[in-house]
């Protein structure tokens, strides 16, 4: 060990001593300078910053009573007249809020205030109870309060030694859900998204089958093909191309007339991939299709996977929730013999965005696939279990904490009433569909739906009666999204339409039913009424 004394083998001492001269090389400072006046001087807009910091904080107290103020909620039903969103077109929205950013500018607390009333009141309130356009809908208060702490705490969560409590939650949440799906001792990270949490089950896939492509790349190797149906989520052909398998070796699976994966079109597809000289990899199954909330066989689809050695994920981002119902818990038939999957609880279960879960059944995997010796975050030689810094296992660096909104919300409610909450939406899923059937003028794309999605046309009264060829058609696909245009400019509903091109299907309305808001029946009479009204008005 060198001591401040200590001399180089030379003998020429490791400091300079006072009598030692300088040469022209050297800095001198002027002469006229003292140490005192070295001392840089803090400029003024810096101090003014220092000096009102205090202050500034105080926005803060006036958020919580701004919003409610600008009903950005209207969870109570008594609120459901106030307006969804004040639509306004994006060029004359510039023109309402200051959207320049400045090198040089400087607000009072109260015109900030002001931006943020503006910004409040243009935007969508998604909390409201009659928004019904997404697959995610009103918040749960508790997990709204989970975010507003996390976010004030402003961590990450990839260590324990700065995320100390929220690192054990999310260590508990994935053992929870891993028992609940039946992979025992599994493992699991929250990622930003169900993309991504689909992306590492092909990530975990590929390491397992090629574990030197982590260092090595995939120069030498055959193609490998991902199977998915079509009409699964675009994440995988998203994922296909990041992870350089290509798109064109994402392979689209048929499906049945219920938008179900067709196993034995799988196999076919694999046993064709394997005549090309192509290594198929990766098979996955949904529950929950986007658009028409289908659950896929994921029995059958094992059965396959294991006789061909695929890594079968299932996409349950949607679909993920009947993990916790009473009366439904029968879709995810099979989930246990899966080698992943993905759930996002800011789906159906009103936990705000983004909380998304991605499970393995294969302990191990995620940190082996992951890993980089990053010394200075995961030292080896902490004081605490390591085992709790979690930040091996993301691709990420920096990672939010999205598991504390989500165990809040199970602490207030325990996971049970959120099963009674998923059935009671599928329930009223039954009933929307069977009032449907009683009122002239509305059609379902399907007989019958699986989860709480439910597709559907209106016929204004001008359209029936009349032959219903292809331009009657072509006419009927128009009504969803001049519909949904009235919606939004009146504010009064909002709700998604989509087409299903692949079946060659034009527009259709998607109505999907959430956790939150608690529906009655008297809401879903509402809906239908002012469908009618506004498609009978065009």
């Amino acid at each position: 060990m060198l001591s401040c004394n200590a001399t180089s083998n030379s003998g020429n001492s490791l400091r300079m001593s006072s009598s030692t001269t300088t040469n022209s090389a050297t800095i001198n400072p002027s002469k006229n300078t003292t140490a005192g006046q070295q001392q840089q001087t803090t400029p003024k807009e810096v101090s003014e910053i220092r000096l009102n910091l205090a202050n500034d904080w105080k926005v803060l107290s006036s958020i919580h009573q701004m919003l409610v103020d600008e009903k950005a909620f209207c969870a109570d039903p008594q609120e459901w007249h106030e307006k969804i969103v004040d639509f306004v077109q994006p060029d004359e929205l510039k023109k309402l809020i200051d959207l320049k950013i400045e090198e040089n500018q400087n607000y009072t607390l109260e015109e900030i205030q002001k931006i943020c009333q503006q910004v409040i009141r243009y935007s969508v309130k998604t909390s409201h109870g009659r928004f019904h356009n997404q697959l995610f809908g009103q918040m749960d208060p508790y997990g709204l309060a989970g975010s507003w702490i996390t976010e004030a705490l402003n961590t990450s969560a990839y260590t324990f030694e700065v995320a100390p409590v929220f690192s054990l939650i999310e260590t508990e949440i994935v053992r929870k859900v891993c028992e609940l799906c039946g992979y025992g001792q599994g493992d699991g990270i929250f990622s930003p998204g169900g993309s991504i949490s689909n992306m590492y089950g092909v990530v975990l896939a590929r390491y397992r089958q090629f574990p030197e492509i982590k260092s090595k790349g995939m120069f030498g190797i055959p193609p490998l093909v991902i199977f998915t149906s079509e009409e699964s989520h675009y994440s995988f052909k998203k994922a296909a191309h990041w992870l350089g398998f290509g798109v064109d070796n994402c392979v689209m699976v048929k499906t049945n007339d219920r938008g179900q994966m067709l196993p034995e079109d799988l196999e076919l597809k694999i046993l064709e991939a394997k005549a090309h000289g192509k290594v198929p990899l990766f098979v996955n199954a949904t529950a929950g299709t986007t658009v028409l909330g289908a659950f896929d066989d994921f029995n059958r689809i094992a059965d396959v996977c294991q006789r061909h050695e695929l890594w079968m994920h299932v996409d349950a981002c949607l679909g993920g929730s009947a993990l916790l119902s009473y009366k439904n818990r029968h879709l995810l038939k099979g989930l246990e013999k899966s080698d992943s999957f993905s759930w996002n609880p800011h789906k159906s279960l009103g936990a705000p965005l983004q909380c998304a879960l991605f499970l393995t059944r294969h302990a191990e995997l995620l940190p082996q696939a992951n890993s980089t010796a990053v010394h200075y975050l995961f030292q080896q030689d902490k004081f605490y279990d390591v085992s709790y810094d979690t930040g091996n296992k993301s691709i990420q660096c920096g990672r939010k904490i999205d598991a504390f909104k989500f165990w809040i919300m199970l602490k207030a409610r325990g996971y049970g009433s959120f099963g009674r909450l998923v059935d009671h939406a599928l329930d009223m899923s039954k009933l929307f569909m069977e009032k449907m059937k009683r009122r002239q003028g509305y059609r379902l794309v399907m007989e019958d739906f699986q989860y709480t999605n439910v597709c559907f046309w209106y016929v204004p009264q001008s359209m029936r009666n009349q032959k219903e060829d292809e331009k009657w058609w072509q006419k009927l696909y128009e009504v969803a999204p001049k519909v949904k245009e009235f919606m939004i400019r009146q504010g009064t509903l909002m709700m998604g339409y989509s087409p299903l091109q692949y079946r060659n299907i034009g527009n259709f309305f998607r109505m999907v039913f959430t956790c939150f808001p608690v529906m009655q029946e008297a809401e879903l009479d509402f809906i239908l009424d002012e469908i009618e009204r506004l498609a009978d008005s065009c």
